[in-house]
């Protein structure tokens, strides 16, 4: 199937500071191509996957589960690993709950989250009918394109596939048994408008993590998708300031131990 225009993977080459970003559910790169430019731009080196089942049509996202989209985020998070000193992870959304998962998981390897809209519990009592009516019906209606600036536009289905969304719901659980397993610094942005997922995502995220370096913002002119909407610029600016200032301390902290090994 050809992709929909503007949802092909960004990657870019830069210094040894490693950025990866993950999109949304049936949503593309597109969501982040702003931010991944941006991060680009600052130096950094950035990669943003189009996940299993997206950027094309939702018929291909039945056939898709959690374990499809969280095996590419994690291919790319090692990847980067391999090229770059240090990885931070930045994601919208469902993305969120990938990073969350990787951060608990792979530890080290993940030097810090910046979280937009995180989505890790289902906000609708609706869901709990999906294990049957993913089975009756194949899709609903999408939930693509909540973004209040005007003439702004996200690359996402129209249609919400069932089994994808059950299989979400799955990743859901699995990301709040892990969240006390994540102890790095974490910047969370949400949006109080956001008709997507609620704010009770983000204070669900922030109440379990065991992170003790925690800085939550408000985006009070945006809706769900902060990262194309009116407050993108101060979520890309704090994004890079938050990195550069974990990444300088790292640096810092690895010249100290050189300089005592030296002294030593």
């Amino acid at each position: 199937m050809p992709l929909l225009p503007g949802a092909e993977p960004y990657r870019h080459r830069g210094g040894p500071v490693g950025v990866l970003l993950c999109h949304g559910f049936t949503g593309s790169p597109q969501s982040l191509r702003p931010w991944a430019e941006d991060l680009a731009a600052a130096g950094f080196t950035v990669s943003v996957p189009l996940l299993p089942g997206h950027g094309t049509r939702w018929q291909d996202m039945q056939v898709t589960r959690w374990e499809d989209w969280y095996a590419e985020v994690e291919r790319e998070l090692l990847a980067l690993a391999e090229e770059c000193e240090q990885v931070f992870v930045c994601a919208l959304s469902m993305g969120g709950a990938l990073a969350l998962r990787l951060a608990a998981l792979h530890g080290p390897r993940v030097s810090g989250l910046v979280l937009v809209n995180p989505s890790v519990r289902s906000d609708t009592p609706a869901s709990v009918l999906l294990p049957v009516l993913r089975h009756l019906v194949p899709s609903l209606p999408g939930v693509a394109g909540d973004i209040a600036r005007a003439g702004a536009t996200e690359v996402g289905y129209d249609r919400t596939p069932l089994h994808a969304a059950w299989s979400l719901s799955r990743l859901w659980r699995e990301v709040q048994r892990l969240l006390p397993e994540v102890t790095q610094p974490v910047l969370l942005f949400h949006s109080p408008q956001d008709h997507v997922v609620s704010p009770a995502n983000s204070e669900l995220v922030l109440a379990r993590i065991s992170s003790t370096d925690v800085t939550e913002r408000l985006c009070q002119r945006s809706f769900h998708v902060a990262t194309l909407d009116h407050d993108a610029p101060e979520i890309f600016a704090a994004g890079r300031d938050f990195i550069r200032r974990l990444a300088s301390a790292h640096t810092a902290g690895v010249t100290r131990v050189e300089s005592d090994d030296h002294h030593g």
